[in-house]
């Protein structure tokens, strides 16, 4: 299989360098989403392999320039790996032991309850999404909002076409439930990121469930 790496980076100088020394084997995708720290120059320091964008798209955005490049380059599965150091490398092979029979696999820190947890208010909104999910599709998926996963060929033709902009995780998920694709999820361990801090403060938390919930409730009736 032909693989990429996307990693999304917002102000991740810190951390970058690093995670991308993690995958070594596998080709990868920095893209830098208009950081306004010194990620865009870390990444020419140390010769990555990366596309800055001209103006901050946000998760969704990156990912689908992500997306983009794999498509255009002939990729068999794009692998999403966080720029921030919460992904381990090491267990990328879980991954792609499932993508064979799978359109996507999620790497999901719930399984096995093992590594890094996250905050018990990002616990909450995950198991919130996880209720919505199954209510939805049937399908039970417990780390909805994980950002490590793999995708199939078919699926890097979709999203590089059209992927949703804002928190795209569980709507993504929803839209190929739906439409009958096939996901799957292992047991994967993270660690708390290396530098920064999450931008989801408890009000945006709120918000965040309530656009993703309605999202998700239009996704329903989208064929793709």
């Amino acid at each position: 299989m032909k693989i990429l790496m996307i990693l999304p980076a917002f102000n991740e100088e810190k951390a970058i360098a690093e995670t991308v020394r993690e995958l070594q084997g596998y080709d990868y995708l920095v893209v830098n989403d208009c950081s306004q720290d010194r990620t865009a120059q870390v990444c020419i320091d140390n010769k990555l392999n990366f596309v800055s964008l001209a103006n901050n798209l946000g998760i969704g955005g990156a990912m689908q320039t992500g997306y983009k490049y794999a498509h255009e380059n002939g990729y068999d599965v794009a692998i999403q790996f966080d720029g921030d150091g919460q992904h381990v490398a090491a267990e990328i092979p879980k991954l792609l032991e499932k993508i064979a029979e799978n359109d996507v696999v999620i790497g999901s820190r719930y399984l096995a309850k093992e590594g890094f947890q996250s905050s018990a208010m990002r616990r909450f909104g995950i198991k919130f999404f996880t209720f919505l999910i199954k209510m939805l599709t049937g399908k039970k998926i417990t780390d909805a909002t994980s950002g490590f996963r793999a995708v199939n060929k078919k699926v890097i033709e979709i999203f590089a076409n059209d992927y949703p902009m804002d928190y795209p995780e569980p709507e993504t998920i929803c839209l190929l439930a739906r439409n009958k694709y096939k996901i799957s999820e292992v047991s994967v361990v993270m660690r708390e990121r290396a530098s920064g801090a999450s931008s989801i403060t408890f009000i945006k938390s709120i918000y965040y469930m309530i656009k993703v919930s309605l999202a998700c409730l239009f996704t329903m009736g989208e064929k793709i």
